[in-house]
């Protein structure tokens, strides 16, 4: 069976974990647009959280990621432009440093989660694969992948000029 069958456990989940959730679409979304996507978050839960969960954070991102592909899907059949991060300014989520903002707008979006899973969302790499909906091998791959490019990315060109002796 699934869904929730104590709302005192569920209560419990909501209170230790809305502010995260509402963090994560904080960084993903429109400011008017995250307590509705968070509270669409949790109404999933209600619906779908497993019985026997240890650490309902990841699987909470997860429902999270899903709620805002759904959101973004939606957004763009309407005709508007859901927030991305890789197509605003992204130095405003660098705090005005454009080549880190330039160098993370050049990861793809699995890249670009995954950093944001470990960096910003402080999960562990065996969390943060169970929030992206994969196995932690294929998340370890993802994520140095997704490392090794933004530093080839951060790295400035290296000219060497050799000077006449």
């Amino acid at each position: 069976m699934r869904g929730v069958s104590d709302p005192q456990a569920f209560r419990e989940i909501y209170e230790t974990h809305h502010a995260a959730i509402c963090a994560y679409f904080a960084r993903r979304a429109a400011r008017d647009e995250v307590e509705d996507l968070a509270a669409e978050t949790f109404a999933v839960a209600w619906r779908k959280l497993p019985r026997r969960l240890e650490h309902p954070l990841p699987w909470l991102y997860a429902v999270a990621g899903n709620v805002l592909a759904n959101h973004r899907r939606k957004a763009a059949r309407r005709g508007a432009l859901a927030p991305d991060p890789a197509s605003g300014d992204p130095a405003e989520l660098f705090g005005g440093d454009r080549g880190l903002a330039v160098a993370f707008a050049a990861l793809s979006a699995r890249e670009r989660e995954a950093i944001c899973l470990v960096a910003w969302e402080g999960l562990s790499g065996a969390d943060a694969a169970r929030a992206a909906g994969c196995s932690a091998a294929t998340f370890a791959v993802r994520l140095s992948r997704a490392r090794k490019k933004l530093a080839r990315e951060l790295e400035p060109d290296l000219v060497v000029v050799s000077e006449p002796i």
